[in-house]
C-alpha cells in the first residue's frame, strides 16, 4: 500500500463451518458495505464474519511504512485456527511485528457488534416495492414462521432438521414437479407448523421434502430459533431481507418491541448465536422455488434446509420465466409433454 492512500478490502467467509474474526495489525477498518447494502460507516478494530457473510471495509495506510499482518482466526470453536497474510507498504522499512492483535472473547461481543450495523439511509436508494422501502417497519406482517433447528441420530445416522423435518431431495426436482403440475405426487406443502411445539428441538426427526407454500407478495416474518450450543448461520436464496433482531433466549411476540424497524441492514444471511434467536422481515415478491438453508454445509447436506414455494397465480412472464427448453428432465416428468408456457 502507498502511504496516505485509502484502500477497499472485501472480506468474505466462504468457509463451511466456523465464524472468522478478521483484523489488520495496527490499522482500523471503516465498514461501508454488507452483502450489497451500504451501511453506516462505523470504524472497527476487528470484525466477526459469520459463514456466508461478506463485508467491504476502507483501510487507510496511515502507519509507519513497513509490513503488517492481516489475521483471520476462528471463533466459537474448541480449537482456534489462525491464518495470516502480509500488507506491505511501498518502500517499507521493516518486517511485521510478531505480536498479533488478539481476537475478542465470547459471543456477547459479537452480538453487540451486530447491533451496531445500520443501513445507510442516505446512500441506499429507495425502491417502490416494500422489500426495498425505507418504511418496512410500517408494513403489516401477514405470516409469521418460526424455524427451530435440531439434530438427532435416526437409525444410527446423523440428521439435522428444521421444525422436526430433515429435508431430502425427491427424485423429481421440486420446481420442475411444480411447473408440470404434479407437485402433489412428489411432495406436500407446509408439512411443518408455523409455530412449532415447545419441545420441537428434542422431538423425533422425520426425513422428507420440506416445502413452505408462501403467498406471492405477502410480507412475512421468519424467526430462526437456536436451542443448541453451536453457532448457526442462515441464507435465503432469491431475496434480501431485513435482519431486525438477534437476541438471546426464546422468541415470543412481545419481542417485536425490540425490533429495529427503521434502519436494519438489507442482507442475505443472518447469524443465530447459541441459545438465541434471530428475526428477519421480507416481502416474497420473487416468484419461484427458493432455498432457505443453514450455511454450515454439513448441516445443510444432512437436512437443515427447506424450500419456499412462491407461485404467481397469474402465470405471467412479468413474474416468472418459462422453464428453459434445454432443461434436463427426470423422475416423474421425464416423458410428460411440456405444460402451457407462461404468457404476458
Amino acid at each position: 500500500m502507498k502511504p496516505g492512500k485509502t484502500y477497499k478490502y472485501r472480506i468474505c467467509n466462504a468457509g463451511l463451518k466456523n465464524t472468522l474474526n478478521f483484523r489488520i495489525q495496527g490499522h482500523t477498518m471503516k465498514l461501508v458495505e454488507m452483502e450489497g447494502s451500504h451501511v453506516v460507516q462505523n470504524v472497527y478494530e476487528s470484525l466477526d464474519v459469520h459463514v456466508g457473510q461478506c463485508f467491504s471495509v476502507l483501510v487507510t495506510s496511515n502507519q509507519a511504512p513497513k509490513d503488517y499482518y492481516m489475521v483471520a482466526s476462528t471463533r466459537f470453536s474448541k480449537q482456534v485456527l489462525t491464518a495470516k497474510g502480509i500488507i506491505r507498504y511501498t518502500n517499507g522499512k521493516g518486517p511485521a511485528s510478531p505480536e498479533l492483535p488478539e481476537a475478542p472473547v465470547g459471543w456477547a461481543w459479537s452480538l453487540n457488534q451486530f447491533r451496531s450495523f445500520r443501513w445507510n439511509l442516505t446512500a441506499s436508494a429507495a425502491r417502490p416495492n416494500p422489500q426495498g422501502s425505507y418504511h418496512y417497519g410500517s408494513i403489516n406482517i401477514t405470516r409469521t414462521i418460526k424455524l427451530v433447528n435440531s439434530a438427532s441420530r435416526e437409525g444410527g445416522k446423523l440428521r439435522y432438521a428444521l421444525n422436526g423435518v430433515s429435508h431430502v431431495n425427491p427424485e423429481t426436482p421440486l420446481k420442475i414437479a411444480e411447473y408440470y403440475g404434479i407437485a402433489d405426487k412428489v411432495f406436500k406443502y407446509d408439512t411443518i407448523q408455523d409455530s412449532p411445539q415447545a419441545d420441537i428441538a428434542h422431538a423425533k426427526i422425520v426425513s422428507q421434502p420440506n416445502v413452505l407454500n408462501l403467498t406471492f407478495r405477502n410480507f412475512v416474518e421468519i424467526i430462526f430459533e437456536n436451542h443448541e450450543k453451536s453457532m448457526q448461520s442462515y441464507h435465503l436464496d432469491g431475496y434480501s431481507f431485513f435482519a431486525v433482531a438477534v437476541e438471546p433466549g426464546t422468541w415470543t411476540p412481545e419481542k417485536r418491541k425490540h425490533y429495529n424497524l427503521l434502519d436494519a441492514v438489507s442482507r442475505t444471511t443472518v447469524q443465530v448465536f447459541p441459545k438465541s434467536w434471530a428475526a428477519i422481515l421480507l416481502t416474497f415478491d420473487n416468484a419461484g422455488m427458493w432455498n432457505i438453508r443453514s450455511e454450515m454445509w454439513e448441516r445443510a447436506y444432512l437436512g437443515q434446509q427447506l424450500y419456499a414455494s412462491v407461485l404467481s397465480p397469474a402465470r405471467s412472464l412479468r413474474d416468472e420465466y418459462n422453464i428453459p427448453d434445454n432443461t434436463l428432465l427426470c423422475g416423474l416428468v421425464k416423458d410428460l409433454p411440456k405444460p402451457k408456457p407462461y404468457s404476458i
